[in-house]
């Protein structure tokens, strides 16, 4: 058994769209059209055959407040790898991407959390 798919619940497809893949680099995997709203994955260049993120519209009900409280704990709704996280850190500044946590050592990992504009936090790591 392995992750094929795995979702983040956003507010807008078309913004959520524009950070992942212009400012986060991922690649858009699936757009498909399902009424108001599409089937909108995409996948790291690097793993373009591996698990697919899921843009997927915040219209139930349940979200918001699901979303809302996570934010407010500072909780991060999806956590990806990159090699250095100082590097991707002013990168991403330098995009206009808001970071809610600055690079911070933790442990065996160096963490950083930004706001992907769509109404979530998500973590950066790098394994130290």
């Amino acid at each position: 058994m392995k992750i094929h798919i795995t979702s983040v619940f956003v507010d807008d497809q078309a913004k959520a769209e524009s950070f992942y893949v212009d400012k986060l680099g991922f690649v858009k995997k699936h757009d498909i059209p399902l009424g108001e709203a599409r089937w909108l994955t995409v996948v790291s260049p690097e793993a373009p055959e591996g698990t697919e993120l899921l843009l997927e519209p915040s219209g139930h009900p349940a979200v918001g407040p699901y979303k809302n409280a996570l934010v407010a704990d500072g909780i991060p709704a999806a956590q990806f790898l990159v090699e250095d996280v100082h590097a991707e850190h002013k990168r991403l500044q330098g995009l206009g991407v808001t970071f809610t946590q600055e690079p911070t050592e933790l442990g065996t990992v160096t963490a950083a959390v930004l706001d992907d504009t769509c109404g979530n936090l998500i973590q950066i790591i790098q394994m130290n």
